[in-house]
């Protein structure tokens, strides 16, 4: 990257961070931080939390917990803004007027907003049906060039590039359309079910947390295509794991093995197991430290969310003056 990027993303606190999510989103997070003229704006998005259901308390300590975990994982303060959604109220605002200018429609067809209506018709509210408005809010107020998302939310950032196309052509040119930094396809699978993705929830799904022991267990009962039930894609997930976390010579050892059907899958699991384990092994250490000192955690978040409030207050004045708002 030649030029200087200014870069959005964020990520919900809610369950515990795993193997995907870091491979997925904090690995390239941690490549737009290193170049030294970029600007990064990292969000723990709370308030999009509240559109499911949520326990206050579990909310509270899921929340602290990321913020531990974005700086054990490298998110440098001094380098990055890294902030709390909530305690930035221009996100609120501007999400309320983006509401104001998007059609009904336009939200309704949201592939994710379809499918978790499905799945809780009861409990859908209006705060579900209008997180993308939130979502472009998010993005918007710090005008980013590249904002890294995933697959599943590239509608969102396509609705985000239209709500700034309507707002500059009916009230005067604010907003750039940010351009998508596409991330690296993720190809973890959940470890008993290796046709979904890993989720957050359950033994399918290696914990950044998790300890050596905890690793080894869950790897041992990952399955493979040599059991009852199972498909190759579980043989390919552990080798892309492997591939992600090990020397090269391990990754070609069994790899050759492989072809050569001498492979034993108990010690791709152990050797997979130590590697990873060894490879989060500083950042537990970090995480526990930064968990035990609740108050510079608050430090943090209160500093980040100042330097974000700069600059967010500065993009909604504009808003304000151009749609007539004293």
């Amino acid at each position: 990257m030649n030029k200087p990027e200014i870069i959005v993303s964020g990520t919900r606190p809610s369950g515990i961070l795993h193997v995907g999510n870091y491979l997925g989103a904090f690995k390239q997070w941690l490549e737009l931080q290193s170049q030294p003229n970029n600007k990064c704006f990292f969000i723990v998005v709370d308030l999009h939390a509240l559109t499911t259901p949520f326990e206050p308390k579990i909310l509270r300590d899921t929340t602290l917990d990321f913020a531990a975990s974005f700086l054990a994982l490298g998110i440098d303060p001094n380098k990055s803004t890294l902030f709390l959604q909530s305690e930035v109220l221009e996100h609120a605002t501007l999400a309320w007027i983006f509401n104001c200018l998007t059609p009904l429609g336009e939200l309704e067809r949201m592939t994710e907003y379809k499918d978790k209506a499905a799945k809780n018709e009861a409990g859908i509210n209006a705060g579900l049906l209008s997180y993308p408005t939130l979502m472009a809010s998010d993005i918007l107020l710090y005008k980013p060039t590249l904002v890294p998302v995933g697959e599943d939310q590239s509608q969102h950032l396509e609705l985000t590039r239209a709500i700034a196309r309507k707002f500059n052509n009916k009230f005067g040119k604010i907003f750039a359309e940010p351009k998508n930094f596409a991330l690296k396809p993720l190809r973890v699978k959940s470890l008993t079910d290796p046709e979904k993705k890993m989720s957050k929830t359950g033994d399918e799904a290696l914990l950044l947390d998790d300890e050596p022991k905890e690793i080894l267990r869950k790897l041992k009962k990952a399955v493979t295509a040599t059991e009852a039930g199972s498909k190759a894609s579980g043989v390919e997930n552990l080798f892309f794991l492997l591939e992600q976390f090990s020397p090269t010579d391990e990754v070609n050892f069994f790899r050759s093995a492989q072809r050569e059907d001498t492979l034993k899958f108990s010690e791709l699991k152990e050797t997979l197991a130590k590697n990873i384990a060894n490879y989060f092994e500083e950042f537990r250490e970090k995480k526990k430290e930064l968990l035990s000192k609740p108050d510079y955690l608050a430090q943090v978040l209160g500093d980040g969310s100042h330097k974000a409030r700069h600059v967010a207050g500065q993009t909604l004045m504009e808003v304000k003056q151009k749609i007539g708002l004293l």
